[in-house]
C-alpha cells in the first residue's frame, strides 16, 4: 500500500516521469508530504498486523502459548514444536527470526516516518511513529534482552551493527511510550478507531514500568487509564449476538462486537482485520490462522459438520467455523483454574460439550467400557447407541488429541463465502480494560498495596460471579482478599481473564516466571509433555541470520544457545 501510494506521488508530481530517479519506500526523501506521510503511519499499522497474520508457518500462534502453563501443542505443524520441546530451540528456528525481522521492519519505518515528519511536524503524527517504535521495541527487549537500538533510518544492509545494553533499550522505550502517551489524541478524539491513541501507549507503558521493576510509575500511569471514565467493564449483553446464546462476556468476542464503536466498551485497541468493514484498507496479509489453531477439528467427528447448508440457520458454524486443533488448552486449564460460577467458564466461552449438527444426521454407535465411540460391531462395546442430530456427540478415545477437547470460544470465525474456512475474518483484541486492572493489581501489589490488588482483581470477579451471585444470593461469591493476593494468583487470574487474548509467552518472560509457570502444565500430547525447559529460556535466541550478517562485529548469542 505504501509503495503503491508513494510510486502515484512520484509519477503525478514530476514533470518528466521517464527521468530516472530509483525511490525506496524505506528511504525519508520520498515522504515529502502529507499524503507519504500518512501512507506511512498507515503502513505501520499495517506491518503490525504482518506479525501476527503470518501462516507461511501455521503453528505460529502456537509460538506463543504451546510450552507455557496455559497451553500445549495439538495438530502440530512444525515452528512450534522446539517452544514444547525446549531442547530443540536453537537460533535458526523461523519463528525467532521472523518475530525479530518484523520487529525492525517496523522500527526501520518508524524512523523513516519520524525524519520526514520533523521536529516541528504534527507531534501526533510523530506520536504515532514513536508509539510502533516503543512498542516493538518492548517485544525485542522483551524476548531477546540486548538488541541494536536504531533511531535514524537504515536504507541499505549493515553489517556492522551492535547489540546495545538493555538499559538503554528500555530508556529508549519509557521516552517512546511517554512521548505517545503525550501527543497522541486519546481513544475519542482519533481520525478513526483504528488508528493509535494516547491509551494504547499508556498500557504500554505501564507494562513496561512492571519489566522495569518501577511498579509506583506503572500504577500511575495506569490508574490515568481507570480514572479517565472513557472506558467500562462489559457487564451485559449487547451487540449483533443479543438474541442468541451468549452472555455478557462472550458478547465482547463475536464478530460484530469487538470494536469501540459496536458496543465494547473495554476496547483499548483491538486490530481491524477490515472483513467488510471500514478503517485501516488492507487490514492484514497472508492468512490468519488463529481460529484454525484454537478452534479443534471437531468436523472430524461423524455427524458434526462446520458447513452452513443454506436453509437451517441453526447449522451456522455452531462451534466456531473450521479448526485443526492446533492449540489446546492445558489441563490445568481445562480442569483446574476456573472456580464453580465463573462466567469465563461458561459453556459460551469454553465449549466442553459437543452435539451432532450435522443436517439430517442418524446413525448407531458402539460405546466401549471408557465411554468412547466404537463401531456399533466392535468386541469392545459395552453397549449400543442410536444417536441423531442434537444429541450428545460421541467420541473415540484418538479425537481427545486434536477433533475434541474443551476450547475457548474467542476465536470463532466464519465466512460463508469460504465455508472451508482458509482465513480468520475476526478482528484482534489487542488490548482491553479488563487488562489494565490486571496490570495494576501486579503494580500494586509490587507496591506492597495486596488489598488495593485485590480490589482490582474483584472488579473483574465482580462481573465473573455476577450472574452466579444473582442466582446463589450469595453476594460474596468469588471474592478474594489481600491474603489471597500473590504474583501467582494475578498470573492465575490473567489466565482466566485473558485466555487465548494474551501473548502468554511474553507474560511469563516479562514476569521471569516461564519455568515455574510450566510446570503446572504436566499433559501429555502427540508430541509428549513439556521438556527442557530452564532459566535459559526466558531469553530467546539471537537469530543466527543476524550473527552471521554483521560479520564485521563480534556478537554473543544469549546465553545457553549455541
Amino acid at each position: 500500500m505504501i509503495v503503491m501510494a508513494l510510486t502515484f506521488l512520484a509519477i503525478s508530481c514530476s514533470e518528466d516521469f521517464l527521468d530516472e530517479t530509483p525511490y525506496s519506500s524505506y528511504a525519508p526523501e520520498t515522504l515529502t508530504d502529507e499524503a507519504g506521510i500518512e501512507a506511512a503511519l498507515k503502513g505501520l499499522h499495517y506491518n503490525f498486523g504482518r506479525i501476527w497474520t503470518w501462516s507461511d508457518q501455521q503453528g505460529w500462534a502456537g509460538v506463543w502459548q504451546d510450552g507455557t502453563d496455559v497451553c500445549s501443542p495439538g495438530g502440530v505443524q512444525g515452528v512450534e514444536i522446539p517452544f514444547f520441546k525446549y531442547e530443540d530451540l536453537n537460533s535458526e528456528n523461523a519463528a525467532v527470526s521472523y518475530m525479530w525481522s518484523m520487529c525492525y521492519l517496523i522500527i526501520n519505518n518508524a524512523n523513516n516516518a519520524m525524519v520526514a515528519i520533523g521536529e516541528d511536524g504534527d507531534p501526533a503524527k510523530m506520536a504515532e511513529a514513536r508509539f510502533f517504535r516503543g512498542y516493538c521495541y518492548n517485544i525485542l527487549a522483551t524476548l531477546y534482552g540486548d538488541v541494536p537500538l536504531l533511531t535514524e533510518p537504515t536504507s541499505s544492509a549493515r553489517t556492522d551493527l551492535e547489540r546495545t545494553p538493555v538499559s538503554q533499550v528500555n530508556a529508549q522505550i519509557v521516552a517512546d511510550l511517554k512521548y505517545a502517551a503525550e501527543n497522541l489524541p486519546d481513544i475519542t478524539g482519533t481520525v478513526s478507531e483504528s488508528r493509535a491513541n494516547k491509551h494504547m501507549a499508556m498500557q504500554s507503558l505501564g507494562e513496561v514500568y512492571l519489566r522495569l521493576d518501577q511498579p509506583a510509575d506503572a500504577e500511575t500511569v495506569l490508574t490515568s487509564i481507570i480514572n479517565s471514565g472513557l472506558f467500562s467493564i462489559v457487564e451485559e449483553r449487547y451487540g449483533v449476538a443479543i438474541d442468541v446464546n451468549g452472555d455478557y462476556f462472550s458478547d465482547m468476542f463475536k464478530f460484530g462486537n469487538q470494536r469501540r464503536s459496536e458496543g465494547n466498551t473495554e476496547a483499548i485497541w483491538t486490530f481491524e482485520l477490515e472483513y467488510n468493514k471500514g478503517g485501516i484498507s488492507g487490514g492484514f496479509t497472508n492468512a490468519p490462522q488463529q481460529r484454525r489453531n484454537w478452534v479443534p477439528a471437531y468436523h472430524n467427528i461423524p455427524g458434526m459438520t462446520y458447513v452452513y447448508d443454506g436453509v437451517d440457520e441453526s447449522f451456522v458454524h455452531p462451534y466456531g467455523g473450521r479448526g485443526n486443533g492446533r492449540i489446546r488448552p492445558s489441563n490445568w486449564v481445562k480442569y483446574e483454574l476456573y472456580e464453580d460460577g465463573d462466567i469465563r467458564n461458561s459453556e459460551n466461552n469454553i465449549t466442553r460439550t459437543f452435539y451432532y449438527n450435522a443436517p439430517g444426521y442418524s446413525a448407531t454407535w458402539g460405546i466401549d467400557a471408557n465411554g468412547f465411540r466404537v463401531a456399533a460391531d466392535s468386541p469392545d462395546a459395552v453397549m449400543v447407541k442410536d444417536v441423531m442430530v442434537g444429541d450428545t456427540a460421541l467420541i473415540a478415545a484418538s479425537d481427545t488429541l486434536e477433533v475434541a477437547y474443551p476450547y475457548t470460544r474467542k476465536w470463532d470465525s466464519f465466512d460463508p463465502t469460504d465455508q472451508w474456512g482458509w482465513t480468520n475474518i475476526k478482528d484482534f483484541p489487542i488490548m482491553r480494560f479488563g487488562e489494565t486492572y490486571l496490570l495494576r493489581a501486579e503494580a500494586r501489589l509490587k507496591n506492597g498495596n495486596a488489598a488495593g490488588a485485590a480490589d482490582d482483581i474483584n472488579v473483574l470477579r465482580d462481573r465473573a460471579f455476577k450472574a452466579a451471585r444473582e442466582e446463589s444470593g450469595n453476594s460474596e461469591l468469588g471474592k478474594v482478599s489481600s491474603s489471597d493476593i500473590d504474583l501467582d494468583f494475578i498470573l492465575d487470574e490473567r489466565a482466566r481473564e485473558l485466555f487465548a487474548e494474551e501473548n502468554r509467552r511474553m507474560t511469563l518472560m516479562r514476569t521471569g516466571t516461564l519455568v515455574e509457570r510450566a510446570a503446572l502444565n504436566t499433559e501429555s500430547t502427540i508430541k509428549g509433555t513439556i521438556s527442557g525447559i530452564s532459566e535459559i529460556h526466558l531469553l530467546l535466541p539471537i537469530p543466527l541470520s543476524e550473527i552471521q550478517r554483521n560479520k564485521d562485529v563480534l556478537w554473543e548469542q544469549n546465553p545457553g544457545y549455541n
